[in-house]
């Protein structure tokens, strides 16, 4: 038997070595040498269009004739690196490409006549392969689609392991041949004893085997009927405290005679932070109430809901006795019940407290707008106080249903390719209204490599318009700049102000719901506290930061960082050149 093993095992494993190697020379040679003809032929083409390319002739038309002839993409590029003509992108589009200066094999060919790259393009988003040369009026470049090669290594890689596959089986049936006669009857002890270890006991040895093979078999078979037995009784019940336990809500502890935790559910193990089961009971946080209630339980007595305090999570605990002598220990978690007990209290509290004025101011007006005593001028006067606090009204009612949707998860943004500069501007030329009669500049100063951010252009529309809002209403006199940069982590786009400032104390707070740090003048300018709160959910939804910065007296600037597209997403519209 051992004998068939090592030559079933060894005629595989040389078969499998040989078909490996072979693999490897394909992988490495083969396409080696296809890339290498490929770069051959593109170079050759490359040449030809370069010597049709005469001062008469016009690039962008011999661009186009010469991708259609030839089946591949043709960019011809002046001597700047502009590019005059592509054979993939019509006459508009070409004017407005990047230029190649810097491509590895135009800056090649402009110092050597020739080159070759290879590379992922940015507009197909596929390996392609480049070949340019340089010619008197610039340099013409081919483009080769690189799938064609890929399909015809994978072809030969196929064809290969093809090959080895049949020699294997070839090789698989022949020793089983050979070996049949003596290696059945173990390997079929073997597959039902693999089997039964892999748990399926519902596989039995034959007994027909002769001699000791034959003792051997009904002795599994024997063994087979016995752990198939207990495992089904122990799997039920197994299955039936399992399912039970992390069913509830509640962590829950067994505990034995012998002050081992013996059972835990996972709400447990995360409540209390400990491991799985088995551990010493000394292994539970030392809290007082909890380690009374276990003893307790151990000595026979029941507790019924004690409040403690575990892990900065407050927990209800209740402990029973077991008949064995051991304890069953569950907990409640009412940490979430209270933190929300405690944001619906604020939540009112602030709402209450923010809709009073406005409420008072409508009310006491329109009060008086009733005595028909009233002076014209003096009745206009009420009436647009009326109106202003009215505004103010709808617009907190406006964002708090704002806050609400994107909070609740009813509004998902929809990013996007979004150029800056529009945006800002339609934000800038909105607010110049309300800074008409003041002595405060709105500029923008936008970065070269921050021109154009990943998002949704409605969320960073109302994102600027609060920031810039914010930074008019609390700068008297002095500048409002919104800028953008580039950062490691994409782009920043922030509004920076010459303002009153914000006090350190105050900083860390100006993002939560009405929180304000000068209420009286925010108020007085008709804030309604949930703007920046807007901006710092907007900015999360799109797994962006955001972050204040600020010095009383000299000014705030607040930075929003929106990471860049990840790899793999965008839009039909949106490709760029390679």
């Amino acid at each position: 038997m051992r004998l068939t093993q090592r030559l079933l095992l060894g005629s595989l494993l040389i078969i499998g070595v040989l078909v490996a190697f072979v693999v490897v020379i394909v992988d490495g040679q083969l396409k080696r040498r296809l890339v290498d003809e490929a770069l051959i032929e593109a170079g050759r083409q490359a040449r030809l269009v370069g010597a049709q390319w005469t001062p008469m002739t016009n690039a962008d038309s011999l661009a186009r004739s010469a991708g259609r002839s030839l089946e591949h993409r043709v960019t011809l590029i002046d001597s700047t690196g502009l590019v005059v003509g592509d054979s993939e992108f019509g006459t508009g589009a070409v004017d407005r490409l990047e230029n190649h200066a810097n491509r590895p094999e135009v800056r090649d060919a402009l110092a050597s006549g020739s080159g070759t790259a290879r590379r992922r393009s940015a507009s197909s988003g596929l390996d392609e392969l480049y070949a340019a040369t340089r010619t008197d009026q610039g340099v013409a470049r081919v483009s080769i689609d690189t799938r064609a090669l890929e399909v015809t290594f994978a072809r030969a890689r196929r064809d290969v392991l093809g090959a080895g596959a049949l020699s294997l089986l070839l090789a698989v049936v022949l020793v089983t041949i050979f070996s049949r006669s003596v290696a059945r009857p173990v390997i079929a002890l073997r597959d039902v004893a693999r089997d039964l270890a892999g748990g399926d006991l519902s596989r039995r040895p034959p007994l027909s085997a002769p001699g000791e093979v034959g003792e051997l078999a009904s002795a599994i078979h024997r063994l087979a009927e016995q752990l198939s037995a207990r495992l089904a009784a122990l799997d039920a019940e197994e299955g039936l405290m399992n399912n039970l336990a992390e069913s509830l809500n509640e962590g829950v502890l067994a505990i034995d005679a012998r002050q081992q935790v013996v059972r835990t559910n996972q709400r447990a193990q995360r409540l209390l932070g400990v491991g799985d089961a088995p551990f010493p009971l000394v292994n539970l946080p030392r809290d007082r109430v909890l380690r009374e209630a276990v003893t307790a339980a151990l000595s026979g007595t029941t507790s019924e809901s004690l409040k403690t305090e575990v892990n900065g999570r407050e927990l209800a605990v209740t402990a029973r006795p077991l008949p064995d002598g051991g304890a069953v220990l569950a907990l409640f978690d009412l940490t979430p019940m209270r933190r929300l007990e405690t944001v619906r209290r604020d939540f009112v509290a602030n709402v209450s407290h923010e809709l009073r004025t406005p409420l008072t101011v409508i009310g006491g007006f329109a009060e008086t707008l009733a005595d028909d005593d009233i002076a014209a001028d003096e009745r206009r006067r009420f009436a647009r106080m009326i109106l202003t606090n009215t505004r103010r009204l709808q617009r907190m009612v406006d964002d708090l249903l704002d806050l609400s949707r994107i909070e609740s998860g009813g509004w998902r943004p929809n990013p996007q390719e979004t150029t800056l500069a529009t945006v800002v501007d339609e934000v800038l030329a909105e607010e110049r209204a309300a800074v008409a009669a003041r002595p405060v500049a709105l500029t923008r100063r936008i970065a070269d490599d921050a021109t154009t951010v990943w998002v949704d252009p409605f969320a960073l529309r109302q994102v600027l318009a609060n920031l810039v809002e914010n930074a008019v209403r609390h700068t008297g006199s002095g500048e409002v700049e919104v800028f953008s940069r580039r950062t490691d982590d994409g782009v920043a786009v922030g509004v920076r102000d010459t303002g009153t400032g914000i006090a350190p104390d105050h900083l860390e707070r100006i993002f939560e719901r009405f929180y304000r740090a000068d209420a009286g003048r925010s108020r007085e300018q008709g804030g309604t506290g949930l703007g920046l709160a807007i901006v710092r959910h907007l900015v999360e939804t799109h797994r962006g930061t955001v972050r204040a910065e600020s010095t009383p007296g000299q000014g705030t600037t607040i930075t929003t960082t929106f990471p860049d597209r990840p790899a793999g997403e965008g839009t039909a519209e949106e490709h760029q050149p390679s």
